[in-house]
Parts: C-alpha cells; structure tokens; sequence
C-alpha cells in the first residue's frame, strides 16, 4: 500500500553529513547489475536486504555517519520511528502522517509513503553465481594436534615392589599341569595338550564376574560348541566371548559334581587335588612362606558357594608375586570342603600375623588382599605401617569405593590425583567424611578444594553450601556469591537473599539488586522472584531471628511482588506456601489484609477449543544473520551461534548484550548457565572456544577431533566421542585430557548426551551371531557422577539402513523414526505409531514433548506432541526453502533457521514468542 501526496516536498533528499540507517538503491537508476553490485559492496555482518518500492533497502546494522555526495545509494534517516529519504517539514509530515515502522521515499518529486512490515527479505546470496567452484576439503597447515590424554592409570603393585624373587621352574611346571597346558618345552611350539589336560580345561572355563564391563558381550557358546573347540584343542574360551555369569549352579557344575563323585576321572582329579593342598598346608606349617604365597589359592570372602565346592578347577603356583584387583568368580577361589575352606582362611590369617611381626607389611598386605580378597583391609593395613602411596595404588587398582580412594591419596600427599579421582567419580561428599574422622587437617584441605572445583565448574550455590561449615574460610566465598548473583535466574536470586544476610556490610549492594529484581513483572522473572523470598525467609528461620528493620522490609517486598505475580498468573504457588511467607514477615497488617487466595489460574496451553494453535513464520520475519545455534538462558536472554561471525548473547527483545568473536556453529551450555562451549568445524577437527557470559569474554581453547559430543555439560566434565571412544574430557584444563574413558564401543556413536545424573549414548556396530549380518544399534546408559554402566541393549532396527533419524534423553530413552512410523525403544518403550500425513524429516524428544519436523509445499513445519498421546498441540510453519533446527532445554522449544528467525516457546505456559536478532 502507498500514500501519495500531490505537493511535493521542498527538500528531495538529504544534504551534507547525516546518521544513515538505511540505503535505499534504484535499479531502475542504476540497472540491475550496478544495483546489485553496490548492495554487496555495502554488505557487512548484520545487514538486512529488503525489497522495497521497486528498489532494494539495505538496513544497516547501527547508524552510521555518511557524506550524502558519496554515498553508495540514498541515504536514510530515522524520525521518530519512521525511515525518510529527505527532511521533512513538520507541515509536510503532518500532511503525510507516516506511521511508525514505514519509509517515506521522495522520487520524481513527490514523497510516498511504503510500510515496511510486508517487504520481502532478498537473499543476497543468492546473486554470487559459485557454480563453477570445487569444494576441497580443508585442511590444517600446522601439526595435527595430539590425542586427547588421560591419566596414567594405577597398576596393581609389583612383585619388585614385593621384595619376591623369580618363581622355581618346578613351580612353574605345577602351575602348567594344573592348568591343562603341559610343561614348558624349549621348543617354538608346546605341543599339543592331552586328553585328559583338554577335558580338565573344558570343565574348569568360568564366566567373568558379575559386574564386570566387557565389550561385544555374548552369551556362552553352546554344549556343542563347547565339545567342537575340545576337540579341536582349545579348551579355553577365546578372548572374544565374554558370557555373562550364571545365576546359581549351571549344568556344568552339576555335571562336575557328578564327575567328582561317580566316575574314575573324579578320583583322579581330586587325588592330584589332595597332594596340591596337602604341599600347600606343609608349606604353611613349615613357615616356608615364600613358597606358600607363590602355591596359595584365592579365597572367597565368607562362605564357599555350592558351585565352588563342586568347581574342578587345580591352581597352580603363582607366576608373579602380585596384587591383583579381583576378578571374583569360581576360577579364582578354592573348592574344597567348608572345614579345608576354613581352615586355609586361619592360614593365611597366621601368615598376616607372622609376617607383621616380622617387619614385611608388603607380602601381609599381599595376603589380605590377594588370598583373603580384603582389599579395604589390607589398605588400612598398609596406612597403619606407614605406606600410604602403596594403600592408594592398592586402594585404585582393586575398585574400591572413590570416596575411599580419593582419601588414600590425599594422604599419600599425590593432590592432583585425589582431585582427578574425585571430580571423575564425584567422590568430594563420601572422601571428605572419611578424613574427617581421622585427618581433620586434610579433610579442610579436600573440602577447600572441593568448594573451588565446584566454582570453576559455575556450580557457585553448591561451592557456598560445601566451604560455609569452614567458619575461618567464609570470606573466601564472597567472590563466589557475587559471580553467582551475576548469573541471575532462580540461583542467583537464592545467593543473593544468603548475601545479603551472610555479609551485613553488603546488605545496601544487594539491597539495591534486589529491589530491580522484585519490582519487576516479567514472567520471566517471577520464579527468581519467588526464589528471592523463600531464601531470605528460610534464611531467617535458620537464623532464629526476625532480622533487621531494613531485612523486614526487604522480605515485604519480596512477599508483596510474590503475590502479585500469582495474581498475575506468572506463579503456581500453593496456599501455604504463600501463608508461610506471609507469616515470616511478621506484618501483622499484610497478615490480616491478606485476603482468600483464589484458585490457581486453569493453563490452557496450546489448544484452544481442542484444536492446536498455529503459528506462521514469513520470510520477512528474518534477522540480519543466519542462526545456526541456539540456547535460552536466564531472564529472557539468549545465546546464538552465528558461524564464522561468531555468537551473541541478546536480550529478550533482541539486544545485543555482547558479542564473542570466535568462530560459533554449535553451542554447549553449562547447566548453571555462566558459560557456553562454541564448536566450529575445521576439517576433520573442531575449534573450540570458551564462552564467559558473565564477564562476557570469549578465548580458543584448543583444536580437537570431536565426532559426537553431549550438548550439555556441568562446567566440569564434558562427555564427547572419537571414533570408538567415549570419553569424559576435562573442562577446567588448559589442554584437552580425558578423565574418563571407555573404548571399543562399536564402529561410530551416533547420539551422545548427558545431564547431571546420567549419560546416554547409541553406538553403531556389525550384529553378532551366526545367522545375522549388516548392522545394529546399540544403547548404553551410564549413571552420573559415579560412571556406572546400568544399561546396556541392542536395538531391534532391521534392517539398520531404514532407520532415518533417532533421537535420544539423557535418561536412556530413545525414539527413532522408520520410514513413517516412530518406534520406542528399550526400557521406556511405549507404543508405535505413524504419522502417514508428514513428510517427516526428524524427530527430536524433550521431556514430555517431541518435536516432529516436516517439509512442505510453502516451507519447513515443525509439530508440537505431547509424548504420551502423540497428540499434536501447537504447529510452527516457516514459511521458505531453508530447513528448521530445534532445541529443547530448560523447559523451553527454540526454533531457529539460517534466514534469522527465532523463536521461544515456553511448554508449561504454552506462550511464543519472536526475536528477531539486532
């Protein structure tokens, strides 16, 4: 639509110097070509072309002072929200009444009047013809960097460090024939084992202790399977088969029991097995001990299982004098009767006492944790006699609880390690009570430390909760509220109520944040409001005191925006909560003004009168960069990812709160929301930088190979994958390191993620078994922060090439979408079901909802169902050929595209709203 007016303007266009905002170029002036050739001139990051009255209007991202004479097109000027081309008289503005958001272009000598809100965004990449360019992959021109390192792991110590000389040949000898391989020969090849060696062997083949991570796990071979390998020679089961443990006495057992009672074979075994324990007992008894450690059998901690009685497995000597992290099962323990069981066990315990008194604490803790399997014990053993390096390798190698690891060394003085241990395991809150009641001095030490690691992490509430208890060290975390308080949201508003009351000599500072807080209405605020009063309130109650005139005040006005913002609909609080908080106050007018609380607002959500809302997203709706990342954060803040222009930290209203000027496709945020990885593909690697939203600082961080990766992260460890690894690399770290790892988890991951309690991710691999072949998915679920695998499951997707997308919960539960048709998987299987109408192009979960993405004729949709129903409750249209990416986090659904559209979508309050870029 366009006005115009019959008098022309006394002025045409500007003159001198003015504050552009725009250039508006003419191509019926300039001809096409020329035109387009001056708009890319102009074109800088943040521009926005647009067509406008047969022209093209460039928007320049802030004003800028141009010389009218030389400017590359015609400049414009804003005037109280509209864009003109030439000053305008107050007479002539008032005969043209322009509203706000239209341009005024003086042409031919008469001005008109164009509304900006329906012009078409052009896309000026479209006008570089690279058709004829090769794309050829890039590479870097320095070294490539090194693989990610981990600690040097603990190995169980040696037999050197024992102080035990090389084993007898005869020794070695017993060992081969108990074992089924025959005597050492001098020969290239031992030939070839008997009979009567295979079928020892056979019988005696164990599985693997329950617990035990293995990779490519399968179940035990058949009894056919079993008998072929025999016979060919083999009678132990090859590296590749890890079967998982039986549950009670199996067939063989049984069958070995039988063999034992009933047939010349068990007299034989047991008649070898009586002059192998007699020797054993000899030795003990002649105090040969030296000997006898090298001759004993492992035992079982309590009482000898049924299978173990009836086990045929004949121990040999030791090769190596070491201790060895248990590897339990009915091959390590002895299987004799419950009286010969017990009456080792008094051996060993003799040995302990004997060679304590003899000064050799390194064998006695040898038989404590290597015979006895009391590993615990033994390393109170070795602290007790002063060698707490050997209890902490000991205490690591063995498995034993991270708590009681990270204290080991500590005390062994090793910090770095107990840190690493700690912050892997998450083992701060069970080490710190174990010194506490026996090195008070240390305990304060790993407590210090476990507050700072915290705050590296930007987990600031929880680093004040851990140093508070440490009265001398509490000036120590006043950094760490104000850095908190600055990250705003519910947390900060918590810190900043504790602050205030925590340190008097602050109370004006946060006196004055909290009154910007609390007279606010936003709704993005009321949870930190709400947050704000419950913890000055707690605050007092723990305190037993009413506090001050001016923290009485403080908590009236937080009571008083609490209430009205429930009035508003913003909050969901209860009845009582708000009495409790009324109470606190000790007003007793607000006490008796306070009037019946209505009932909670009924949210509608999405659906109106049963039926989805809709939403529609023009071309013209776009922002000035292509988004290809981005997460909500705080107060109405966000962050996005603008590639090689970097990223951006805008307001709610799209203000550019601060910009970081390192490259940004992918973004990983911390779940305090204090700072952001940035990923930037180079090659076959990533950069990657650091994002400090807080002191809005950005630095690179280093170049690494990075083929999956979690999209959150606790500002501690952030979980990636390379190749077949899963690894937990090291955040805080200068240089990339891994603190965790596990490897061999199939050909490639295909989805990784994880929050604070666990972590998921799904693995591609060749299907196992005979009568299969192709691929498969596999699932595995770690729980967090101790790193333990608590699930593990091969997916029914056959044939694997079908399977367009997947998506994947940290807590393990996993959708994939099958043609048409989507498919639950695992533990948290629901039912199926298709979507025959869509053109489905992904499917992404978040809590209860999933997002499916769809092509169509006039853009890229994406549908809003609720995860139980599949019931659709809101449609997004984005109108135009780019594809649509989406994220769910922090109870938020972001949609954003490269042409610049963004929008928000609160799922409890079933609100949408647009932000464009600035």
């Amino acid at each position: 639509m366009s006005l115009a007016r019959h008098r022309g303007p006394r002025a045409h266009v500007h003159r001198g110097t003015v504050e552009a905002v725009a250039l508006w170029f003419d191509p019926a002036l300039l001809g096409e070509a020329e035109a387009r050739r001056r708009v890319l001139s102009a074109w800088t990051p943040g521009v926005g072309v647009y067509a406008l009255a047969g022209g093209f209007l460039l928007r320049l991202p802030a004003p800028r002072r141009l010389a009218c004479d030389g400017a590359p097109g015609l400049p414009l000027t804003v005037e109280e929200g509209v864009l003109v081309s030439a000053p305008l008289s107050p007479s002539e503005r008032e005969r043209l009444a322009p509203p706000p958001g239209t341009a005024v272009l003086v042409r031919a000598g008469t001005a008109k009047v164009y509304p900006l809100e329906g012009s078409q965004r052009v896309e000026v990449s479209a006008w570089l013809d690279v058709s004829a360019w090769t794309l050829v992959p890039m590479e870097g021109l320095g070294a490539p960097p090194p693989p990610v390192r981990e600690p040097t792991p603990v190995d169980a110590p040696t037999r050197a460090s024992l102080g035990i000389g090389a084993p007898a040949p005869e020794a070695e000898a017993m060992r081969a024939r108990m074992e089924g391989r025959g005597e050492p020969v001098a020969k290239a090849e031992a030939p070839r084992p008997g009979l009567l060696a295979r079928l020892a062997a056979w019988w005696r083949a164990e599985p693997k202790r329950p617990g035990a991570m293995t990779v490519d796990a399968e179940a035990r071979p058949s009894l056919l399977g079993q008998l072929r390998a025999w016979l060919r020679g083999g009678g132990h089961e090859t590296a590749a088969s890890k079967p998982p443990p039986p549950r009670g006495p199996g067939m063989f057992s049984r069958l070995a029991g039988w063999l034992a009672r009933s047939t010349p074979l068990g007299a034989l075994l047991g008649q070898r097995k009586a002059e192998y324990v007699r020797k054993l007992f000899d030795l003990f008894d002649e105090g040969n001990l030296e000997e006898a450690l090298r001759y004993a059998i492992p035992l079982a901690k309590g009482e000898p299982s049924e299978q173990a009685q009836v086990a045929l497995g004949l121990p040999g000597p030791r090769e190596r004098l070491v201790i060895q992290p248990r590897q339990g099962g009915p091959g390590s323990i002895f299987g004799g009767g419950a009286e010969v069981f017990e009456a080792l066990k008094e051996r060993y315990r003799q040995a302990v006492r004997k060679l304590e008194r003899e000064g050799q604490i390194e064998k006695a803790a040898f038989v404590l944790a290597e015979l006895l399997h009391e590993e615990e014990e033994a390393v109170s053993f070795l602290e007790r006699h002063g060698k707490p390096r050997l209890a902490a390798e000991l205490a690591e190698a063995c498995n034993l609880a991270p708590g009681l690891v990270v204290r080991q060394w500590l005390l062994a003085k090793n910090v770095a390690r107990a840190v690493d241990v700690a912050r892997r395991t998450g083992a701060f809150a069970d080490a710190v009570p174990r010194l506490e009641r026996t090195h008070p001095a240390e305990a304060r030490v790993l407590r210090l430390l476990w507050g700072e690691v915290l705050a590296q992490a930007g987990n600031y509430g929880r680093a004040v909760e851990v140093v508070w208890p440490l009265e001398d060290a509490r000036r120590l975390t006043l950094a760490w509220f104000e850095r908190g308080v600055e990250v705003g949201g519910v947390s900060g508003a918590r810190l900043l109520a504790r602050m205030g009351m925590a340190f008097p000599e602050r109370f004006d500072a946060v006196r004055t944040r909290a009154l910007t807080l609390l007279e606010g209405d936003d709704v993005e605020g009321a949870p930190a409001r709400q947050a704000f009063a419950e913890a000055l309130t707690q605050e007092l109650e723990d305190g037993k005191k009413a506090g001050g005139t001016t923290t009485s005040a403080l908590l009236r006005l937080a009571v008083r925006a609490v209430l009205r913002d429930r009035a508003a609909g913003h909050l969901a609080s209860k009845s009582k909560d708000i009495e409790r908080l009324v109470a606190a106050t000790g007003d007793t007018v607000l006490r008796a003004d306070l009037p019946p609380l209505p009932p909670l607002p009924v949210r509608q959500g999405f659906l109106s009168d049963g039926k989805p809302a809709s939403y529609v997203f023009g071309p013209e709706e776009g922002g000035p960069w292509p988004l290809l990342d981005a997460v909500p954060l705080s107060e109405g803040r966000v962050l996005v990812a603008l590639g090689e222009a970097g990223a951006r930290l805008l307001a709610a209203d799209g203000r550019c709160l601060a910009h970081f000027d390192v490259p940004a496709f992918s973004l990983v945020l911390s779940l305090h929301g204090d700072r952001a990885l940035a990923l930037a593909p180079r090659g076959e690697l990533k950069r990657l930088s650091r994002l400090d939203l807080i002191q809005r600082r950005a630095e690179h961080w280093c170049d690494a190979r990075v083929d999956a990766f979690a999209p959150e992260y606790d500002g501690n460890l952030w979980f990636i994958a390379v190749k077949d690894t899963v690894m937990a690399v090291d955040a805080l770290a200068s240089d990339p390191r891994a603190l965790w790892r596990v490897t061999q988890v199939g050909l490639g991951v295909k989805a990784l993620v994880s929050d604070a309690v666990s972590l998921s991710f799904v693995t591609l691999d060749l299907q196992k078994g005979a009568e299969r072949s192709g691929m498969e998915y596999e699932r595995w679920v770690y729980s967090l922060p101790d790193l333990t695998l608590r699930a593990r499951q091969r997916l029914p997707v056959e044939p694997a090439e079908s399977l367009r997308h997947l998506s994947l919960k940290m807590d393990g539960e996993l959708a994939v979408l099958v043609e048409r048709e989507v498919r639950w998987l695992g533990p948290f299987a629901g039912p199926s079901f298709q979507l025959p109408e869509l053109n489905l192009e992904a499917l992404v979960l978040g809590g209860g909802w999933m997002a499916a993405l769809e092509r169509t004729a006039v853009g890229f949709g994406v549908r809003l169902l609720h995860r139980a129903t599949a019931t659709a409750h809101a449609r997004f249209l984005f109108e135009g050929a780019p594809p649509v990416s989406v994220r769910f986090l922090n109870g938020e659904l972001l949609l954003f595209d490269t042409v610049g559209r963004l929008a928000r979508v609160h799922l409890a309050r079933g609100e949408v709203r647009r932000v464009v870029a600035r």
